[in-house]
């Protein structure tokens, strides 16, 4: 049986985090958004003793540092009125991580994954949000993508679609599927694993450090679909260290 997946957008695939921080810039000057310098990286990550690397550790430092907008909720409200106002604003989104739309799309075809993407979005001028998104994954690599625009929690949809895996990059998303369906939640974080809340390692949620790793995480759980027992697998892997990278040999 091929694995029932679902992916968060913004903060996953769309960087919706720059994005922001332009309209903001664009509104209230540069005092606005506070960018760290494009060579910091956290330090718990950075590792100078060694010299060979995997693809996902590459693909993590390859990042750009998240912007930090410094708003009060009047400049908030502005700032999301003006992102409703721009007509088509989802389509405009960079990805985080260049090619993983497109990397997906294979791997979901190669190995008959049923992927779904989930998102939140608010409406915007131009074609809905939805529309919008679906767009913006064939842009990037993924046709005919399954987008559901919703405001429940991740974890009734995991269990209302019965989902094997949900990725998306909020603890409390993935707090949500753990407690509220039997899917397993990959959380993507890209930011100090100092910063991630210990709930998330308590309850078996997997942490990667980007889509690659996240991808290579996969893959070895659809080799252990060959056999019953999917959902406790994912499980036990996923409380088997301190995140996945230990898991897919990252």
């Amino acid at each position: 049986m091929p694995l029932r997946l679902a992916f968060d957008l913004d903060g996953v695939f769309a960087d919706m985090d720059s994005a922001l921080a332009n309209v903001a810039e664009q509104l209230f000057g540069d005092r606005a958004v506070a960018r760290p310098p494009s060579d910091l990286l956290p330090e718990s990550i950075v590792n100078a003793t060694r010299v060979k690397k995997t693809a996902a550790e590459v693909a993590f430092e390859q990042l750009a540092p998240l912007p930090e907008l410094r708003l009060g909720a009047r400049e908030r409200q502005r700032l999301w009125q003006r992102v409703t106002e721009t007509e088509n604003f989802w389509e405009t989104l960079s990805e985080i991580e260049a090619g993983a739309v497109t990397r997906l799309a294979r791997l979901a075809s190669d190995l008959r994954w049923e992927t779904i993407f989930l998102t939140s979005r608010p409406e915007t001028a131009g074609a809905n949000s939805q529309v919008q998104s679906q767009r913006w994954l064939a842009a990037h690599g993924f046709p005919l993508a399954s987008v559901f625009v919703v405001s429940t929690g991740r974890g009734r949809v995991a269990a209302a679609l019965d989902l094997n895996i949900v990725v998306d990059d909020t603890p409390s998303s993935c707090l949500d599927v753990v407690a509220d369906s039997r899917a397993g939640a990959v959380l993507v974080w890209r930011r100090d694993e100092a910063l991630i809340p210990p709930a998330a390692r308590q309850l078996g949620i997997g942490i990667v450090r980007s889509l690659e790793e996240c991808f290579d995480v996969l893959k070895e759980i659809d080799v252990a679909d060959k056999a019953p027992g999917l959902v406790d697998r994912i499980r036990k892997l996923f409380r088997s260290g301190d995140s996945l990278a230990g898991s897919s040999g990252t």
